[in-house]
């Protein structure tokens, strides 16, 4: 086909006033697509991370209960000096430990029962004691726990 002054008709003007325009389109949406992608991947594995964060803050916690059942259950309570058990296991092939330390109350230690209106008779008072309890587990989850109590015994007149 020719032009009315004798040239050739080319569709290769319009292509040569766009070269790589497709490819340069392409590129920026492959590049959107791979931002969204990695994007995508850091908000898994940080989510990820943070329900392993508190799964071994609840395992510490359970740790921290533990001490205190445990310290209950052991029933070594001495008005003279506090009962310290060090760091344990709470299960074997785990690195959850707990600790705990039992003291008498010294603040507000002893409490006289009221006298009569139960089968006690007289001569007991009611003793304080403080539980606290460490629990620990891995990427450095920690949890307090304290537990007071009262154990009724002889004393008093």
């Amino acid at each position: 086909m020719t032009t009315p002054d004798g040239r050739l008709f080319s569709h290769q003007l319009s292509r040569s006033r766009q070269p790589g325009a497709a490819l340069v389109v392409g590129l920026l949406l492959l590049l959107a697509l791979t931002v969204l992608a990695i994007s995508g991947m850091t908000m898994a594995t940080l989510d990820l991370q943070m329900a392993g964060n508190h799964q071994f803050e609840e395992r510490a916690f359970q740790a921290a209960e533990a001490g205190i059942e445990r310290a209950i259950t052991a029933g070594v309570f001495n008005t003279n000096a506090p009962t310290v058990q060090a760091a344990v296991e709470v299960a074997a092939g785990t690195e959850d430990t707990l600790e705990y330390t039992i003291t008498f109350a010294e603040d507000n230690g002893i409490t006289p029962l009221p006298r009569g209106g139960y089968s006690l008779g007289t001569g007991f008072e009611a003793y304080h004691f403080e539980i606290a309890s460490t629990g620990t587990s891995r990427r450095g989850a920690e949890s307090v726990h304290e537990q007071g109590l009262y154990i009724v015994g002889p004393g008093g007149g």
